[in-house]
């Protein structure tokens, strides 16, 4: 694999960091995606926790570490390009792992935060049968703007269309949030889950009791079931 990033825009041609076992000795190949502010280095030590050592991991860097500037809430022109330069660097990704051998069922894709968005919006728009999808502290980014006034339970933003048009047949598939998070509201993770259930995945969705922001126990415990499944 190349050492940087590829496909257009702002987060092409970015620092790709592997960790893991070998591509050429690993069961699963896991695209692990950070958060606003984040690196590849942060997504590395969460699989060093995991203790899987027949994964491969692979972690992109965002430009400025960060994918797109505002909220994953806001109108999608608003973070253009940096969330279609994003989406094609996962694609480009998919595309550089299957000519390994990879195709989407060796492929997990895990993120957090803002990564998590990214992550679970990829695997929408690309409907492909991942081996599974973790999206830690996420939801979808939304393929239009919905008509209507900005919402409270959405941070007093407007509310999004969700027009994909694949299926995610049986793919495993975590929406984990804290109840009262920061910067995902509860109402579109639901919404999320509820459109990716459509889409055929199998959705578990993990609500945090109380606030905060951050990748707990229960999760890391999901990810280490799921990615121990042949």
């Amino acid at each position: 694999m190349a050492n940087t990033t590829r496909g257009a825009g702002p987060h092409a041609g970015q620092p790709l960091v592997t960790a893991g076992a070998p591509l050429e000795c690993a069961r699963l190949a896991v695209v692990m995606i950070h958060g606003r502010g984040g690196g590849p280095e942060d997504m590395v030590g969460l699989a060093d926790h995991l203790a899987l050592p027949d994964l491969a991991v692979l972690a992109p860097q965002a430009a400025g570490r960060s994918w797109w500037p505002d909220s994953f809430l806001a109108p999608l022109e608003a973070n253009e390009p940096g969330l279609s330069s994003g989406l094609d660097v996962i694609s480009n990704l998919l595309e550089d792992l299957a000519e390994r051998g990879f195709g989407p069922e060796r492929v997990a894709l895990v993120g957090f935060s803002q990564g998590a968005c990214l992550a679970v919006e990829a695997a929408a728009r690309l409907a492909r049968p991942f081996h599974m999808v973790a999206a830690l502290s996420g939801g979808l980014v939304g393929t239009g703007e919905a008509d209507g006034a900005p919402r409270a339970d959405l941070y007093d933003r407007p509310a999004k269309r969700f027009d994909y048009d694949g299926q995610l047949p049986d793919v495993p598939l975590l929406l984990g949030c804290h109840q009262q998070d920061p910067h995902i509201p509860l109402a579109r993770v639901r919404e999320s889950a509820q459109v990716l259930d459509a889409m055929g995945a199998a959705v578990d969705t993990l609500i945090i009791p109380g606030a905060g922001h951050g990748i707990i126990a229960d999760e890391a415990t999901w990810l280490r079931k799921h990615l121990n499944k042949a």
